[in-house]
């Protein structure tokens, strides 16, 4: 079973989420959404769409949306099967989140690594 296969986003909270965005915008050129972040397309080597992008975004430091973690930042990886990699992680003595989520997005779960770090795994919508 492959496992991961890209990442799929990394989310971080600042204490001035607005003021660290408009950093990020004014000298690195990201451009930030309305909501926070942007999405990264991936191109092939001649700049062509290939399906799939990363999600990068700034949220307000004390939020719980990393809890149980108190890292003040989440990788979010790409996965292909997630409910045979969950298992996987289980079976493997991983702590593994009960909650998982099913939306318009895609399929997402979680585990705690040992460092007590929030790992979120994406499975993302067929064709993406």
């Amino acid at each position: 079973m492959k496992r991961v296969t890209g990442i799929g986003g990394i989310f971080f909270h600042a204490n001035d989420p607005v003021a660290l965005r408009a950093w990020y915008q004014r000298h690195l050129g990201i451009d930030v959404q309305d909501w926070g972040g942007t999405a990264f397309t991936w191109t092939d080597a001649d700049g062509k769409p290939t399906g799939g992008m990363t999600v990068w975004s700034i949220g307000k430091a004390g939020s719980d949306h990393f809890a149980p973690s108190n890292a003040p930042f989440m990788v979010n990886y790409r996965v292909d099967d997630l409910d045979a990699l969950l298992r996987a992680l289980r079976d493997e003595g991983c702590n593994v989140l009960d909650k998982t989520d099913d939306s318009e997005y895609g399929k997402f779960g979680w585990v705690v690594d040992p460092e007590g770090n929030k790992v979120e795994l994406w499975q993302p919508p067929a064709g993406q």
